[in-house]
């Protein structure tokens, strides 16, 4: 199909001469009765053809587009309103009335068709007003898109928001918003008419957004510009006084919702509203009261869903018997080996630097290591403990030899794990020193490397070292 590029003045002549007797407020005449019902279907059915999912009628060819247009002038003189169920001919007389606006290179005629095309909405209004929220906001959309800034325009969108509230579409808000912008920038608009316009369309776009959706992307865009365009003036336009009278009768009615309560404490206060006022601080002490509860029943719902955090408080107040309790529990619930590990380790943790009960430390850091074989921790653990044991030995040769015991589990934690190289390493260190003396081992009978069993406690077998 070739593109049309212009219309000969010729063409638009007779275009134009062919539409001017078409009527500003034609009736909703259809063709169920007309004695020219059949010329009029014909004419239809000829025309839809030609335009039928065609959503810009510029993509038509010259030819196509004059044709269709004449069939089309045919059935709406005779049937603006079709026959009474689909309203047709008013949509694509905007579009056709689009296209030869879009096309005209005189300003007079551009503005003839855009000016003709925004009536086609009045004439749909009176046969189809069931459609009225969609056909007031694409209305308006056009008279600010294709007629510029206006009061009327923005009456207009005042006017679908009422009829259409949620169900609106987000194609207002944008231009609104910069309509706004203009007439309050240019005192043609006072600030109240601001609030009230803004607060309508804001309340509409943040359903939508809630309620989500395929559209939910647009309305967050719309919302944005709109925003963007009004808020510039947020200073002048809404005030502490303004959101005490809107917000404070909400309030009153909600005012054990913790929601509600906070969103109008954070938006008396944001609005510039000082601490010091009766209303904020009445509002403060309603939050400050519900927080304060519902803080301590989710403290406490916590802690029953989560065992290793309420292991924690209990550490925290001494009770070391109730967290190991709890890390027991956790245990039982856990959906992995690793938490179980990690509730293991903590055990041994508590057993050991707490409760000084080395051998339960040991094993428990021992199933944590089974657990999780590529975690060095649990290995660094059980080489602190047996230093520890090692050091309570009388026998000052055992001490020696608990210390190589030691030595190994660091040895093995940096082999596991190469994140606790810098602790074993540190560890090997301090210790190094306290290895066996060759000449004490000999009085024992005792040659490096020789495998032997550690005393103490721990029953370990070392390869002797000095």
């Amino acid at each position: 199909m070739n593109t049309f590029i212009r219309f000969t003045s010729r063409a638009f002549a007779l275009l134009f001469m062919l539409s001017a007797s078409i009527s500003l407020n034609a009736q909703c005449a259809t063709w169920n009765d007309s004695p020219d019902k059949e010329k009029a279907e014909n004419a239809h059915v000829s025309y839809r053809n030609f335009v039928k999912g065609t959503e810009d009628f510029t993509k038509l060819s010259e030819e196509e587009f004059n044709t269709s247009f004449k069939d089309w002038k045919i059935v709406y003189d005779i049937a603006p309103a079709a026959d009474g169920q689909r309203p047709f001919h008013y949509i694509d007389g905007r579009e056709f009335y689009r296209a030869m606006g879009k096309k005209a290179t005189d300003a007079a005629k551009k503005k003839e068709y855009n000016d003709r095309l925004i009536s086609f909405y009045d004439e749909e209004l009176v046969c189809y007003p069931k459609n009225e929220a969609f056909l007031l906001g694409r209305k308006a959309n056009d008279m600010f898109y294709l007629q510029g800034y206006s009061i009327e325009s923005i009456e207009t969108f005042e006017k679908a928001m009422k009829a259409g509230g949620e169900n609106t579409e987000y194609i207002v808000l944008a231009p609104l918003g910069q309509q706004l912008n203009y007439y309050f920038k240019t005192k043609k608009i006072d600030n109240k008419r601001v609030r009230e316009l803004y607060d309508m369309a804001s309340k509409i776009a943040d359903a939508n957004i809630e309620k989500g959706g395929d559209y939910t992307q647009y309305w967050e865009a719309g919302k944005a510009n709109l925003d963007f365009s009004v808020l510039e003036f947020a200073d002048q336009i809404f005030d502490c006084a303004y959101f005490k009278e809107t917000l404070m009768p909400k309030f009153e009615e909600n005012e054990e919702d913790y929601e509600v309560v906070k969103y109008i404490l954070s938006k008396l206060k944001d609005q510039g509203c000082p601490e010091t006022d009766a209303d904020v601080q009445r509002v403060q002490a309603k939050y400050d009261a519900i927080y304060a509860t519902l803080k301590s029943e989710q403290e406490v719902k916590r802690r029953e869903m989560n065992p290793l955090y309420d292991a924690s408080i209990l550490m925290d107040e001494g009770d070391f018997a109730g967290a190991i309790k709890r890390y027991e529990d956790a245990i039982e619930n856990a959906e992995s080996n690793e938490k179980k590990a990690q509730a293991y380790y903590q055990i041994a943790s508590v057993q050991s630097g707490k409760l000084r009960q080395y051998g339960a430390a040991r094993q428990n850091a021992s199933k944590a290591a089974a657990l999780n074989p590529n975690w060095g921790k649990p290995y660094i653990m059980i080489g602190d403990i047996y230093a520890r044991l090692g050091s309570s030995c009388g026998d000052s040769y055992q001490q020696r030899l608990a210390v190589l015991a030691a030595i190994d589990k660091y040895n093995q934690a940096k082999r596991v794990d190469g994140e606790v190289t810098g602790d074993a390493n540190r560890r090997i260190a301090n210790y190094r020193g306290s290895m066996p003396i060759r000449s004490e081992a000999f009085q024992r009978g005792d040659n490096e490397g020789d495998r032997i069993t550690v005393g103490c406690g721990i029953g370990e077998v070392v390869t002797l070292r000095f």
